[in-house]
C-alpha cells in the first residue's frame, strides 16, 4: 500500500483568509479525528500572499484520499465557506522515503 501526500492551494477572496482559515482548521481537526485514512493535516499561512492557504495532507493510500473527498467534513467546510473560496488545486504526490512503508 502506497501513502498518498496532496500539496493543496486555497485561493480565497480579499479579505476572507481569517474567515476561511478558521473553517479549514475546523475541517482539519474533524479529519483527523474521524477519518482513520487521513494520517496528517497541515494548515500553512503565507506570509506574503494574503488571498492562499497551502494545505500538506498525507493519507494511508487512494482509497482514504477518496473517503476524505466524499465525507461529510469536506461537504461542511464548503457549506460554510466554499462561497469565499475562489480556487482550489491539489497536486497528489508520492511521499519521500521517510514516510513510504
Amino acid at each position: 500500500m502506497t501513502k498518498l501526500a496532496v500539496i493543496g492551494t486555497i485561493d480565497v477572496q480579499p479579505g476572507a483568509r481569517a474567515e476561511v482559515l478558521s473553517a479549514v482548521l475546523a475541517h482539519r481537526d474533524r479529519c483527523l479525528r474521524d477519518e482513520p485514512g487521513t494520517l496528517q493535516f497541515e494548515v500553512l499561512v503565507p506570509t506574503e500572499e494574503p488571498t492562499k492557504l497551502m494545505l500538506y495532507e498525507l493519507y494511508a493510500d487512494n482509497a482514504a484520499f477518496s473517503v476524505h473527498m466524499k465525507g461529510a467534513s469536506v461537504a461542511k467546510v464548503m457549506e460554510e465557506v466554499g462561497a469565499k473560496v475562489v480556487g482550489l488545486t491539489g497536486i497528489r504526490c508520492t511521499p519521500g522515503p521517510e514516510f513510504s512503508e
